[in-house]
């Protein structure tokens, strides 16, 4: 949900502070960011809140469920792919390793506990439980990047990652034993997402954004809603959501591999169309791709109180015009999520600083102010120079 969160996408804090940036080593600046995948964040979030509103409108509407099944096929793909691209430097450092925890685990927790308690008390679900190790709603995404993240040294080390990841994946989905704890069916069946982000250089996102691609897009989408078309009444639409096994689902354990290779393959071509179609210029939206886990984690709180409120139930609603103003209103909700004013409410919980929680560094606090006593050296040096040209 995430310079690259993951959100969605994202080392875990999307904009460095300036103070941040001024205790970066001279080698380990940040990068500079990129329109391109700040444009792709946005993108993929809105969807994810779109889809997220037609659950409760779709019902017995083909056209609606056949868009469905075809945003579903890629948009959390292609934001775990980003993810995993801008992940490829975790090295379990203790700087790094504290983003982590303050980035991803402190929100996981907050928004665990907070969906949980709206649940309970909006929702009138007073059966719904506080379970840290039971992701509730979007929270699986915040849990999985966590183990991801962790992994990342690992996956960098083998030789053939995405083989491996892509095994673990097809083993997870015939394995019904492994249980609901840390979602970890989600989190086993969308590692080979991750893992291929890990694997991916810059030069991997040029071929999808040279003008080819981009025509070659439009239509594989529009044969991607054609099949999805056909498909509904004749798949079960929880293949898309990877948190269960085969058996879980009915089919054979068999089946659970053979899907698991299908929907990749599936998700990663319809990933590379969106990624074909994403602007590559500066927009009126690339700034709002650093806020893109802000969004992803606060519009359902909209969607649950609208449900909870019954605001998806009128007749008008289910059909054409009314999916339409849901989707319309929807996408923008997410997008005043993604700004910086409600970023900077919320950064308490998101981003949250936690100096406090965490040991000094002596030997880098040293190189500090080392640096910063160099830097000085340099200004006054550069300031004789100047008196010394003044007076000659």
């Amino acid at each position: 949900m995430f310079h690259a969160a993951s959100s969605l996408v994202p080392s875990p804090r999307s904009s460095p502070s300036e103070k941040d940036q001024r205790r970066e080593s001279p080698d380990r600046r940040p990068e500079q960011r990129d329109a391109f995948f700040d444009n792709a964040k946005y993108l993929a979030i809105v969807l994810v809140a779109v889809a997220h509103s037609w659950e409760p409108l779709k019902g017995g509407d083909r056209p609606l469920q056949a868009a469905y099944l075809v945003v579903y096929a890629f948009h959390m793909p292609a934001f775990i792919v980003i993810s995993g691209y801008f992940s490829r430097r975790f090295d379990a450092s203790p700087n790094r390793l504290k983003r982590l925890v303050t980035g991803v685990a402190v929100p996981y927790v907050v928004f665990q506990a907070g969906y949980t308690l709206f649940a309970r008390y909006a929702g009138g679900n007073a059966d719904q439980e506080l379970n840290l190790l039971d992701p509730y709603y979007l929270t699986w995404f915040l849990c999985a990047l966590f183990v991801w993240r962790l992994t990342t040294p690992v996956w960098n080390l083998l030789r053939r990652p995405l083989p491996v990841a892509l095994a673990v994946a097809m083993l997870a989905s015939l394995s019904p034993a492994i249980g609901d704890d840390l979602d970890l069916q989600r989190l086993l069946q969308f590692l080979p997402f991750f893992v291929l982000g890990l694997r991916l250089r810059p030069e991997h996102f040029q071929l999808v954004r040279r003008r080819t691609a981009r025509i070659a897009a439009v239509p594989l989408f529009a044969l991607s809603l054609a099949f999805a078309y056909w498909a509904v009444p004749r798949m079960d639409h929880a293949w898309f959501y990877h948190r269960d096994s085969a058996q879980e689902m009915g089919a054979p354990w068999w089946v659970g591999p053979l899907m698991q290779l299908a929907m990749f393959g599936c998700s990663l071509l319809l990933t590379a169309c969106f990624l074909a179609l994403v602007p590559g210029r500066t927009t009126w939206f690339t700034s709002l791709g650093a806020g893109t886990l802000y969004g992803y984690l606060l519009h359902g709180f909209l969607l649950k109180s609208a449900i909870y409120a019954g605001l998806f139930e009128p007749a008008w609603l289910h059909g054409p015009l009314g999916v339409i103003a849901v989707s319309l209103t929807v996408g923008a909700a997410v997008t005043l999520l993604c700004t910086e004013p409600v970023r900077r409410v919320f950064r308490c919980v998101v981003e949250p600083g936690m100096e406090w929680a965490f040991r000094r560094d002596a030997a880098r606090e040293a190189r500090e102010r080392e640096q910063e006593r160099e830097r000085e050296r340099e200004r006054l040096r550069a300031r004789e120079q100047r008196r010394e040209s003044v007076s000659a």
